[in-house]
């Protein structure tokens, strides 16, 4: 699993919300999700900047390159 993947599974996870729910809001498949949180697909760029605007996180947070 990669560092995004991980820290999208725990952002997810401390918000109590679905694969799918999240999925809904930044508008892409709950597919989509899994595969990223299992390491399978790497976001684009700017589906990383979405995930981190609806989570009010970093991109670079996302990215494990710092934390909070």
């Amino acid at each position: 699993m990669t560092e995004f993947g991980n820290r999208l599974r725990e952002l997810r996870n401390e918000k109590g919300i679905s694969q799918q729910t999240l999925a809904l809001e930044i508008q892409h498949s709950q597919q989509v999700i899994s595969n990223w949180e299992s390491g399978n697909v790497e976001p684009t760029a700017s589906a990383i900047v979405s995930v981190a605007d609806y989570f009010d996180v970093s991109t670079d947070y996302l990215l494990g390159r710092k934390e909070f």
